[in-house]
């Protein structure tokens, strides 16, 4: 004999009830993670494709000095122009001397010398201002040259050191500060929850100090790849990497155990592919050259490029690109702290007590 199912038990499951089901079975996560995982892998491949594989002069900033207004001059500019796809940006300078202190402040990325009235050209590119541009430069002039009947030269006047010949070393240095910075923020979400917020700001304040010495100390002294000056390196680094690890402390307390999502998507798929480390900013598509010097990875390796290869000409827009990230960060974490998954509670008291 049959029994026929009465009440809730024979009831089938709503969609509700399922869903609810589905939620709290631990391959839902897992699930989630698979789909995260391959997204981020493909954005991340992408990125990094988009900005790096191909790069293309864009506007490229470059001095005149000299008779350039001149009929093989004109030609020899235009013949530029016409080589890199309308990207130079010509500024003509009074003087030599006037074009090569702008190649030090940063804005420009060569000097064209027009010399015996238009006759011949020198081109001066600076390695150490963008090794990628220096390099489309100097294989663009003498085919302009050539098809405007100039003699041309090209010098580096401002040469990469000679453990760093591709202009790398610093993109790796601010890359290291970037994700070990918010990597160390994970860990002590892990690993010391219960820290409170003023004890949480102060050790990523001290692994930040202690990890930029190390990199800088590993670069310098034990590798010999760039001649640092040390202490600006270093605190560049430290800033880097307490803002970094802020960051992703603020996406914590807001969003909870996701904060690694949008540290990544800022941190790594935006900010360093158009941090201007690997390419510099005038070879990559017009977007990400604009929006990387806002960010930290950005900011961190235009600061440190220019303590390393242009003393004296530090600008101060870096710093405050990292600094007001940091502080944006530290007073969202501050102002929320009590939705931040760590901490030492108070807790109620047993009945029985």
């Amino acid at each position: 004999m049959t029994e026929t199912p009465h009440g809730g038990h024979g009831r089938p499951p709503t969609r509700g009830e399922r869903w609810a089901r589905l939620r709290g079975s631990p391959l839902f996560p897992a699930a989630v993670l698979v789909l995260i995982i391959a997204a981020a892998a493909g954005l991340f491949a992408g990125s990094y494709t988009y900005s790096m594989a191909d790069p293309t002069p864009r506007a490229i900033p470059a001095a005149v000095v000299g008779a350039y207004e001149g009929e093989r001059g004109q030609a020899f500019l235009d013949g530029m122009d016409e080589a890199l796809n309308a990207s130079v940006r010509v500024r003509a300078y009074d003087s030599l001397a006037e074009a090569r202190l702008a190649v030090e402040e940063q804005e420009v990325f060569a000097v064209f010398e027009v010399r015996d009235g238009g006759r011949a050209v020198v081109v001066d590119v600076s390695g150490a201002s963008g090794a990628s541009v220096a390099q489309v430069l100097a294989e663009a002039a003498p085919a302009a040259g050539r098809e405007a009947g100039v003699a041309v030269t090209v010098r580096d006047v401002k040469p990469l050191q000679p453990g760093d010949p591709r202009g790398l070393a610093v993109f790796y240095v601010s890359l290291a500060a970037v994700i070990i910075g918010f990597v160390g923020a994970i860990q002590l979400s892990v690993h010391a929850r219960e820290l409170d917020p003023l004890e949480r700001i102060a050790v990523t304040v001290a692994y930040a100090l202690l990890g930029g010495f190390a990199i800088a100390a590993a670069v310098d002294w034990l590798l010999g790849a760039l001649a640092l000056p040390f202490v600006e390196s270093w605190l560049i680094l430290a800033l880097t990497m307490f803002a970094s690890g802020m960051v992703f402390t603020m996406f914590n307390t807001l969003i909870g155990r996701w904060a690694m999502l949008p540290t990544w998507g800022l941190m790594v798929l935006l900010g360093n592919p158009s941090s201007g480390g690997a390419v510099s900013w005038p070879l990559l598509p017009s977007p990400l050259g604009t929006i990387g010097k806002w960010l930290p990875p950005g900011a961190s390796v235009s600061a440190q490029h220019t303590a390393v290869y242009f003393p004296g000409h530090q600008h101060a827009f870096p710093f405050l690109v990292l600094g007001g990230w940091a502080l944006v960060s530290c007073a969202v974490f501050w102002t929320w702290r009590h939705r931040h998954p760590g901490g030492r509670g108070h807790h109620a008291a047993h009945a029985a007590d």
